[in-house]
Order: C-alpha cells, then structure tokens, then sequence
C-alpha cells in the first residue's frame, strides 16, 4: 500500500490492535482509510463499489466471505471492485486459500504478522515480489526460534517457537518475549533483494490459544462463563470447525439430570445465554449445544477440551 490508495480496512476496531494499527499504517504512507470494521458483509459489499478502495486489509476467511456474498448479490467480485492488493493476517491461512483469493478478487493477497505484546500489526510481512515467507523487520524486533520444551535457542531452518525482543518500542518494550506461535527463519537473502531474515507463516501454537475469525480466545476463559450459569456441569467441549471458509465454534456442555428434564424452550433459552455471555465478553459468536450428563467423554490424564477439524 502507498499514497494515494484507498483502503478498506475490515480488520475489528476497539480493543483489537488489527483496526488501529492498519489504520495508522496506512494513513502514515498516505493512503486514505474507510474504518469500516468488521461485520455487516452487505453494507460493505455497497461501501467498495461506492468508494472504489484499492487495498483490503482483513482476515483471509473473512475475505473469501465477502467474495462470496457479492456474488450471492449479483456482482463479480475480480471486475466490479477496484482492488488491487490485500494484506491479510490474524489466523492460519493456506496457500490454497491465497490463490483463492487471488483468484476470486484478481489481486495481491499478502500475508501479514503482528501480535498485541509486540506492537500489533507491522512484526513482519511478506513482499510482493516472491510471497515466500513474511520479512521480519530486523530494525525494530530481534527474532529467534526456541525449543518450546527446554527454552534452547534454535538454528535456522529448524522450526519451534517464535520469540521477539523489542529494540525501539518505548513504555513496553519485551525481552525474549514468547509468542507461542510455530515458525522457522531463513536468513537467505529474498528476490526482492531485501536482507531481513524471514519467518515461514505460523503453522501452530504450542498452547491451547484458538484464533476464531481473529480473535484470541482461550478455552479457560469460555469455562469461566461456563461455571457462572446454574445447572451447568464442568465438563464441555469446544468443537472448531470451518463451514464454506469461515471459522465456526461449537460449545458443547453438560448440564445436570434437573435442567436437561426441563421443556425445549427453557434449554433453548439457556443455549441463548450462554452464546449472549460468550458474544458479550470474548467477541466470539458461537452455537451453544447443552447435553446430557455424562455425555462428553472423560479423560484420565489431561481434558481434551477442544477438537479442531479445520484443514488449513
């Protein structure tokens, strides 16, 4: 992105470093920013014919969404908008999804880092001229690879956990900050001809983090509004999945022998609560599914809480 683009920035406001951070970046090269947030897909859809923006910053999955309901309203996507480049970023995508992408918009798909602690978007990226492995800006953050179990510094080309420490941030800088995100780093100079060593796309966590649409949400903190509804057992399950190419997350919970004997409706509306709470709190919208006791399987070592059956 550079002057005189206009981007469409989807990417959450409010809390979430994704909105603000894209949208100081882009307003400091001297683009012109439409903050339009994320959700209400049609009312966007209406704001890129109407502005004619010529870079989208977003999730990759919410990307291939908007693609979609444009067609569903009648439009082609790669000739009736004027983009020509995306950067994308805030969960897992594949090179499968960025030529869907690609494909789907006829542009640029780019894939981005950043991390909250760190100092939001901007850690790395990638270039437009190989899209092979996202620079790590080298004059802001040292990068190493460690070995997640023993904390010892790994070689080039090996993969482990990725860690960070800040040269020029100022109020919070970080030490070997840990990001628990899986990752290798070539120090091969790139085609672009740049020299800063680059960061393969992040292929896992080594905690149980979930990155739902872009947002962080841990299994604990569902629990913790779990435990506050009456007649909720502590035994669930979050179920992750992928439904055309957006992230879905299904909570199933026990509830005891009194609640599951209740009429439909009372189920349904305890179902409503606790999507309602989880919505409130986490910015995650979910399906709620309450089951019958003794229902979720028990483990005798560590509680599976959570099965992903996304293919990324």
């Amino acid at each position: 992105m550079h002057r005189g683009d206009i981007v469409h920035n989807a990417y959450g406001y409010g809390l979430f470093t994704g909105g603000l951070g894209l949208h100081y970046g882009a307003e400091k090269v001297g683009a012109s920013v439409i903050p339009i947030s994320g959700g209400n897909t049609k009312r966007q859809i209406i704001i890129m014919q109407d502005f004619g923006p010529t870079a989208i910053t977003c999730t990759p999955s919410y990307a291939l969404h908007l693609g979609e309901v444009a067609e569903e309203m009648g439009l082609n996507p790669a000739k009736d908008f004027k983009l020509r480049v995306g950067c994308f970023g805030a969960e897992p995508w594949s090179e499968n999804m960025r030529e869907q992408i690609e494909r789907k918009f006829n542009i640029d798909a780019i894939d981005i880092f950043g991390l909250t602690e760190v100092i939001g978007p901007g850690v790395s990226s990638e270039c437009l001229e190989a899209k092979k492995g996202l620079h790590v800006f080298e004059d802001h953050f040292i990068p190493e690879i460690i070995d997640p179990d023993t904390g010892k510094a790994l070689p080039y080309g090996e993969k482990g956990e990725l860690v960070f420490t800040s040269i020029t941030k100022e109020a919070f800088p970080v030490i070997r900050y840990r990001t628990r995100d899986i990752s290798v780093l070539s120090p091969e100079i790139c085609k672009c001809g740049r020299t800063f060593v680059r960061m393969q796309r992040i292929t896992g966590r080594t905690d149980d983090m979930l990155i739902i649409r872009g947002v962080n949400v841990f299994p604990s903190q569902i629990e913790s509004v779990l435990m506050q509804v009456e007649g909720v057992e502590p035994h669930y399950q979050l179920i992750v999945d992928r439904e055309g190419n957006l992230d879905t997350l299904e909570v199933q919970v026990e509830v005891n022998e009194k609640v599951f004997s209740d009429e439909i409706k009372q189920l349904e509306r305890l179902e409503k609560r606790i999507e309602k709470d989880i919505k409130e709190l986490f910015g995650v919208t979910c399906k709620c599914k309450l089951v019958e006791p003794k229902t979720i399987q028990r483990s005798e070592g560590k509680a599976k809480r959570v099965i992903d059956k996304r293919k990324i």
